[in-house]
């Protein structure tokens, strides 16, 4: 297993793009269920997309049934009970593909396969398993999940609800408040977390919705997005809960939360890239059959590059997704073949690449909510009309940076993730740091290097991009120490750079992978897009490698940081970045989609 990949190596360990799996990699079996999940989508939910926005909650209850009797609900539960038992990037393409066409189908399908099944699949016993999954994976019974109070969101594990043990040790008496709990109003069991007495984590418990037994719940939230998702507040008074349905251990709920979350995290980036997608499908269409001044918007140079910088987001975010999604099946996949159970399997391989999840929840949620908002632009009046789908693109995408955790926690546990790794002894970031500290005292090397391999220089930008990270965390870490965490805007400027390098990576590795393949003469949109994706990750690093180096340094130690900073953000060749804008959208255009 040494020589396998670990989560968040990336940023010490060149990645060969042999080494990488990308959409291209897709097996036959992979493309048939994508198909089918876009039919289904295009039948089912593409042409009812008002029924959504109306809030026709009964309409997303009915379409779950519909996507349970075919299947998509149980893509990633074991076949012993009742589901496919697929691999995990086949999880992740179904979520990518039954999300695009609107928010509220997307949320109800994610919070019930997510965090609504899950959680039993991965924490349950045998019993609890048999019990509730098969029906969960069908679709005749559907999960929520209740986590939120009114007094802890960010902060979970400050949860007030209480379980107490009854007189007789048979079962246990739960009372709280639960707020935005999503399919509240047609689930049939609830995943809840409490604290039982004074303990210091909270505890989870399978409960069954039932009214007699001290449930109740507000009526349906009122929204700027997802409407049609059911979302309401769930009381427990005095809810009484066999013992055997306690989840996991005692106290082990916080785990069990944050958990559900890393696997939802990758899940959420997947189910932001379809809806990416179709908003830059719809916006080329839009663009040329608008004509104003005799001709289509779509030549016009201001709306052309709008275009290119919606098609490479969504292409970058695909890359970086797929890429994360097959390391984590890999390491699955390892952990079964030496004999872990596949609940421990799956839980251990989310777990390592937690830090890679974070950095996509960020990356994807961001760029599908710019995306929409670019939509709306070419659209112009008619993209604030409700008529056209890019207004409810773009309310339906805001929520994405708010669930499963924000993006300003995200960002914080992505740095935070891997300075304990890096404590740990799990990714060596010590010896490539002072490495970097030693290389900025040097005089660096005036040579011209020969650049005439594809992405030669932009492989190498990369690999000065790691270094400025390793610098400027490096420079924090070094004068901040364990206090670090109470500096959090050099925390999320260190997570900006870090984002940028793994999402640039994905993408030139991706396209290199493609040219490869098929040779550069067929892929120059794709090049295209790899290489203005890295020009503008540049342009992230340079500002917040700045700002951070001038905030916690001085005198010379800053000077000579910013002279690194300089070294390891140059160009030898600039692109010409309203040329490949150009390439990407004369694409676009002549295919009248999203054709990547």
């Amino acid at each position: 297993m040494s020589d396998i990949t670990r989560g968040g190596q990336f940023l010490v360990k060149e990645t060969k793009c042999e080494d990488i799996f990308t959409p291209e990699d897709f097996s036959e079996e992979q493309i048939m269920m994508r198909d089918s999940v876009k039919e289904f989508v295009d039948k089912e939910i593409w042409p009812n997309k008002d029924r959504f926005e109306k809030k026709d909650y009964a309409f997303t209850e009915e379409i779950m049934r519909k996507a349970g009797e075919m299947g998509f609900l149980s893509v990633a539960v074991p076949e012993s009970y009742g589901g496919m038992g697929m691999g995990f990037v086949d999880t992740c393409l179904v979520c990518d593909h039954i999300s695009g066409a609107t928010g509220s189908f997307s949320t109800a399908f994610g919070a019930h396969t997510g965090i609504g099944t899950m959680p039993i699949t991965l924490y349950g016993t045998e019993e609890q398993k048999q019990k509730y999954v098969p029906k969960l994976a069908s679709g005749e019974w559907f999960g929520a999940y209740c986590l939120t109070e009114p007094g802890a969101g960010s902060d979970a594990n400050s949860g007030k609800t209480k379980a107490v043990l009854s007189e007789d040790g048979t079962h246990y008496k739960i009372t709280g408040q639960k707020m935005w709990i999503s399919n509240a109003g047609f689930c049939s069991v609830f995943i809840v977390f409490a604290r039982i007495g004074d303990d210091k984590n909270i505890t989870g418990f399978i409960i069954e919705n039932d009214s007699n037994n001290g449930i109740t719940m507000n009526e349906e939230e009122h929204k700027l997005g997802i409407r049609a998702s059911s979302t309401r507040q769930v009381f427990f008074a005095d809810t009484k809960v066999p013992v055997e349905n306690m989840l996991s251990e005692r106290g082990n709920g916080f785990k069990i939360a944050m958990n559900a979350l890393n696997v939802g995290r990758i899940k959420l980036a997947a189910a932001c890239l379809d809806a990416q997608r179709r908003v830059t499908s719809n916006a080329v269409n839009y663009a040329n059959e608008r004509i104003q001044f005799n001709t289509p918007i779509s030549q016009f140079g201001a709306i052309r590059y709008k275009l290119a910088e919606m098609a490479t987001s969504a292409y970058a975010g695909e890359s970086a997704t797929y890429r994360a999604a097959k390391d984590i099946e890999t390491r699955i996949q390892l952990r079964e073949a030496e004999g872990t159970s596949h609940q421990e399997a799956e839980l251990k391989g989310v777990e390592e690449f937690a830090i890679e999840c974070s950095i996509l929840k960020v990356a994807v949620s961001e760029d599908v909510q710019n995306c929409a908002d670019e939509g709306i632009q070419i659209y112009g009046g008619m993209g604030f009309s409700e008529d056209t789908p890019m207004e409810s693109a773009w309310r339906d995408a805001r929520i994405a940076r708010i669930y499963e955790g924000t993006n300003e926690i995200n960002r914080m546990l992505s740095v935070g993730m891997l300075i304990k790794k890096a404590m740990k002894g799990h990714i060596d970031l010590l010896g490539p740091a002072s490495k970097v500290q030693e290389e900025l005292m040097g005089i660096p090397s005036f040579d011209t290097p020969d650049y005439s391999i594809l992405f030669s220089e932009e492989k190498e930008i990369i690999g000065r991009l790691k270094k400025a990270f390793l610098m400027v965390a490096g420079g924090a870490v070094q004068k901040y120490g364990p206090d670090l965490d109470g500096h959090q805007q050099l925390l999320m400027a260190a997570a900006d750079i870090l984002i940028e390098i793994y999402m640039a990576e994905s993408t030139i590795l991706r396209t290199e992978k493609l040219a490869k393949k098929e040779g550069e003469a067929k892929v120059k949109e794709q090049i295209a897009m790899a290489k203005l994706y890295l020009y503008k990750a540049v342009d992230v690093v340079t500002q917040k490698g700045k700002e951070s180096i001038i905030s916690f340094a001085e005198g010379d130690e800053q000077r000579m940081m910013l002279m690194g900073l300089r070294r390891f953000t140059k160009y030898t060749n600039m692109p010409n970045i309203v040329g490949l804008r150009e390439t990407i959208t004369a694409k676009l255009v002549a295919e009248n989609s999203y054709c990547f």
